[in-house]
């Protein structure tokens, strides 16, 4: 079976989800959560094979970060606080129709990540594609639903996992002027967050939040953080 969580905000679409994949015989949904917070609690008592996850609900660095994390390495279990490079061992599954499953064992809290996300937002993908690619799948939420199902068995079984109108999008999106850092700031800032949450969220100093939001604004040519989300947004760099 591909122990499977789902963190996704919207309740309507994870619950559909979630029947969904409950409904494969060869997976098992063994969570379902709605935030940044109850995804790690979820990941670190479940340690799923493959995790489901709305590209919004981390930055970029926190789904390298969660994709990549060694328990071992942390006694805490925080999958934001240690990074491995080393790839997953897999190992078979017995029986079932797929003899080629495979699933990763508890090296990393997570399997794999399966990632869905707005075609929009394709151009903040680049960093992650060349580097990721057996651990992080990428899929447009715009797939139909037996899309998002093979993906998570592809993954279990080691396979790469990528929407191919989601990497022409990230190529035509004009260079970006803003650093990967920048991204992450106005990424949480896009949530509403006030300087100090964000400095807690990235663990940064209030200083340099401000110092990272002075030279976006610069850079965007924006007059506040809200208009530089929207420039940003419709530029395709967040």
């Amino acid at each position: 079976m591909v122990r499977t969580l789902l963190a996704l905000q919207g309740g309507l679409l994870r619950g559909a989800l979630a029947q969904l994949l409950s409904a494969e015989h060869d997976i098992e949904i063994v969570g379902e959560v709605d935030s940044p917070h109850h995804l790690r609690a979820a990941v670190r008592a479940e340690r799923p094979d493959v995790a489901v996850i709305e590209f919004d609900m981390l930055t970029v660095a926190e789904l390298i970060h969660l994709a990549t994390a060694d328990p071992a390495a942390d006694p805490a279990g925080d999958p934001y606080s240690s990074v491995t490079g080393a790839d997953p061992v897999a190992t078979d599954v017995a029986g079932g129709p797929h003899p080629r499953q495979l699933v990763a064992p508890p090296a990393t809290l997570v399997g794999s990540l399966l990632v869905l996300v707005e075609q929009r937002r394709a151009g903040r993908l680049g960093p992650v594609l060349a580097e990721h690619g057996h651990r992080i799948g990428f899929l447009s939420r715009d797939v139909p639903p037996g899309r998002i199902v093979d993906g998570v068995r592809q993954l279990a079984e080691g396979r790469v996992v990528l929407d191919p109108d989601l990497v022409v999008a990230a190529l035509e999106v004009a260079a970006s002027p803003l650093t990967n850092r920048e991204r992450e700031v106005l990424d949480v800032v896009a949530e509403g967050h006030p300087v100090q949450e964000i400095a807690d969220r990235l663990v940064l100093s209030a200083g340099t939040v401000r110092n990272h939001l002075s030279r976006i604004m610069a850079k965007t040519g924006a007059r506040t953080r809200w208009e530089a989300v929207r420039i940003a947004r419709e530029s395709g760099w967040l």
